[in-house]
């Protein structure tokens, strides 16, 4: 098996006018840190994966039910990524994570090794000792990208993990036992509640080959995932306990005793035991493959990229993919926190989209049929989220990456019987949560940006054909009326808005694609945001479908005004596409410029985010939400009045406050790595306020010199001189030597290669 050396060695064979650009690379997944972010809004997970992996094994801490009493569990929402820092046990280790989202699926074939007489019910976390789940410590934790190491007190036991892109790697080290066990838990999942699993199968092939998969119905309403676990060391027996409703028909299978070394089992709620004896210090090392396709796809993506046992070679081989990957941009600074931010920040945004596809690369459509991809087919679009700047990122930074995720994009909306493109999908499956058409943002970016190795003019119809389903969410009242009325749909406003921001992207692949009908049919929906905007009190508000505004409304709540995860103040500042026409109806620079700095100067009180799961106090500067993301491009809107030097500051304030290299040192969920591309944008000094617009509004750099290496082997160097905590402003910014008279740079001036310099300042 062939591994690549983690250093700068093969960075530098690479990528050698890199290398001659900037000389040797330190090892950069030091400063990445798995753990942040980790506890309560976080929601991220600490495990082992590869960028962008299929496989995301990690601990889980707890088995919160969905619901409660039949209703919905509320305290369900910390185990979005199945781990909290501040639990005190551990559940087992599951091969399927999201990332920071605020809702959940996954948690798929949850391992866990015991010693001492059979438990096979996981406990519970006040008396871990009457299940199979263990106590741990964070001192014995070790997390680093690719590898993750903890103690299981109560067995004795220490597990390691790490990962290729399709299969997850274990190690425990036993102490001797005569009765030692590895638990396959088929019941066990996030966001689960009783009836959660449709069906599950398992096949003992031998005495160290186990296959099988597990149907669900969750977020993912149809999702099959398969799977081939190998065992380094024989099990000497093994059974199985089926925990599901007595059924009524249960066929002729009753005939055999099904419970112990039984090599075929079904059923909806399946735990499974594999038994050891060991001796002190023995290593039982387990891999467990992945499909979406198959239990012979699962096989084939074993034998293909895990055939050896050699386990810290694996590890060395993930790590040297992060180093690579990390790579891509590499940060100068004397201060270790800031690189710990950054790296950490590189890391959750290298964690999704994922991939889903076998080696072969066949994959799970959303028909649910099996097709055979050309490319690299991915998975868990939070479009919501990503299209704002994790998509942007991407496109930047890994063009060919995010064309092949546009194109696994094209591909559902070819499957979908809907003839739509995603909204918030996942396995082969669409689970609508959110609003808008944010497909569209990201397909139309890497249009406008030159990156379309695809069929672009059949990418622009998808756009479109997506934008006109009259169906859709209120859609068909926007296009009779203008507006989404609160009425008909509710987060009307919200839904108003960011329809007009997709519109208006449609529009610019239209006239990169030379469609000037197309263009001036979505120029004029994209102006749909100003029938949404009350002049008399300066925000956007609900309007109700006999074109009145709605008397009731609250700019400052974010419950039932209108808007979905925001109050007007936050969403009445989003027309990205447009600010210099938002500001000029907001009554021009000095009006606009009152608002904006209220955002961030006033208070929210906790009354006003209270009933919203999505926003806590961490997460807010003022009235500023930076934990969620309609505001995310606020801090940047003063470049278009007569006070850029505010985005300056503001985003120079921001950094800092909510992003931090701890468990808990996110102010908000990371949303599939979207809080995180708003930190390595902001820290390099700009951001895509608008994608599709190919042009990025100049902040202030947080970093003292950075260097881009992008693919098309041209660098662009970042160089803040006169750099400093206390230095927030910029007093001049250059571009290959020649100053910048607006606070925008061109994407297109990035691709050239060349450099930026900043001179930074302590005054204005």
């Amino acid at each position: 098996m062939k591994h690549l050396p983690l250093l700068a060695a093969l960075l530098l064979t690479a990528f050698p006018s890199f290398a001659q650009t900037i000389g040797p690379i330190e090892n950069l997944v030091r400063y990445a840190h798995p753990l942040v972010g980790t506890q309560r809004m976080g929601h991220t997970f600490p495990g082992a994966t590869v960028p962008f992996g299929m496989v995301q094994l990690s601990p889980d801490t707890d088995t919160i039910s969905y619901e409660q009493n039949g209703k919905y569990n509320p305290k369900v929402y910390e185990y979005c990524a199945g781990y909290q820092y501040e639990d005190k046990t551990i559940v087992g280790f599951s091969h399927t994570h999201f990332s920071g989202t605020g809702h959940s699926d996954l948690g798929d074939f949850l391992i866990m090794p015991t010693t001492g007489p059979l438990q096979l019910n996981p406990g519970t976390a006040d008396q871990p000792e009457k299940g199979y789940r263990s106590r741990f410590a964070h001192q014995t934790e070790v997390a680093e990208p690719a590898y993750y190491k903890v103690q299981l007190q109560d067995h004795e036991i220490r597990a390691e993990l790490t990962a290729t892109t399709r299969v997850g790697m274990h190690r425990y080290t036993f102490p001797q036992a005569e009765q030692a066990h590895i638990i396959l838990d088929l019941t066990a999942g996030i966001y689960n509640y009783p009836d959660k699993n449709v069906w599950t199968f398992v096949r003992v092939e031998n005495d160290s080959l186990v296959t099988g998969y597990r149907q669900t119905n969750g977020w993912a309403r149809t999702r099959t995932e398969y799977f081939a676990l190998q065992f380094s060391k024989p099990f000497k027996s093994y059974g199985a306990r089926n925990y599901a409703k007595k059924q009524a028909y249960r066929g002729f299978w009753g005939r055999f005793d099904q419970t112990q070394n039984f090599p075929e089992q079904a059923g909806e709620q399946l735990r499974m035991y594999f038994d050891f004896s060991t001796t002190a210090g023995e290593q039982v090392t387990l891999k467990m493959a992945l499909s979406g396709v198959s239990t012979a796809g699962a096989l084939a993506n074993l034998r293909a990229e895990l055939p050896g046992w050699d386990f810290d070679a694996v590890k060395r081989a993930g790590q040297a993919q992060w180093q690579q990957e990390l790579s891509r941009i590499v940060v100068e600074s004397p201060n270790k926190v800031d690189k710990e931010n950054f790296y950490t920040a590189m890391y959750h945004a290298f964690l999704s989209p994922t991939v889903y596809q076998d080696v072969d690369g066949q994959y799970r459509g959303l028909d649910q049929n099996i097709h055979q991809s050309k490319t690299t087919n991915y998975t868990t679009f939070s479009l919501w989220d990503t299209y704002r700047a994790l998509h942007p990122l991407l496109n930047l930074i890994q063009p060919a990456r995010d064309a092949d995720m546009v194109q696994s994009m094209l591909a559902h909306y070819e499957q979908s019987s809907l003839h739509m493109l995603p909204v918030w999908s996942h396995y082969a499956n669409e689970n609508w949560c959110m609003i808008g058409y944010h497909a569209v943002p990201v397909i139309t970016d890497a249009i406008v940006k030159g990156n379309a190795p695809f069929d672009a003019q059949k990418a622009l119809d998808a756009c479109v054909t997506t934008a006109r389903h009259q169906w859709y969410d209120g859609l068909g009242e926007y296009m009779r009326l203008g507006y989404v009325p609160e009425d008909k749909s509710g987060s009307s406003v919200s839904k108003t808005l960011e329809y007009a921001f997709d519109d208006w992207c449609i529009a610019q692949a239209a006239r990169k694609l030379g469609r000037p009908d197309i263009e001036q049919e979505f120029s004029k929906r994209a102006q749909n945001w100003q029938n949404v905007y009350d002049a008399r009190i300066g925000f956007m508000r609900p309007r109700l479908s006999d074109g009145s505004f709605r008397k009731e409304f609250d700019p400052l709540s974010t419950n039932n005004q209108g808007f979905i995860e925001g109050n007007a103040w936050n969403y009445s500042l989003y027309v990205p596409q447009d600010p210099a026409g938002l500001i000029a109806r907001m009554g021009g620079n000095k009006r606009f410029v009152a608002h904006l700095d209220s955002l961030f100067t006033m208070h929210l009180p906790d009354k006003f985010f209270a009933e919203t799961e999505d926003i806590t106090r961490d997460g807010i500067i003022g009235n500023y939400v930076h934990g969620n993301e309609p505001a995310h491009h606020a801090a940047y809107l003063y470049n278009w009045t007569d006070q850029p030097w505010k985005t300056q500051q503001r985003v120079r304030m921001i950094l800092p406050k909510m992003y931090r290299p701890t468990p808990d040192g996110l102010g908000g969920n990371d949303d599939c790595g979207q809080m995180s591309a708003w930190y390595v944008f902001s820290a390099l000094g700009f951001y895509p306020v608008a994608p599709a617009s190919g042009e990025y509004a100049l902040g202030s750099p947080a970093i003292h010199a950075a260097t881009l290496r992008l693919e098309n082997g041209k660098t662009f160097r970042i160089r803040a001189k006169n750099q400093s905590a206390k230095n927030v402003y910029v007093k001049e910014a250059r571009l290959n030597g020649k100053l910048l008279a607006r606070p925008f740079l061109s994407h297109q001036a990035i691709l050239d290669g060349g450099e930026l310099v900043f001179t930074m300042a302590g005054k204005l």
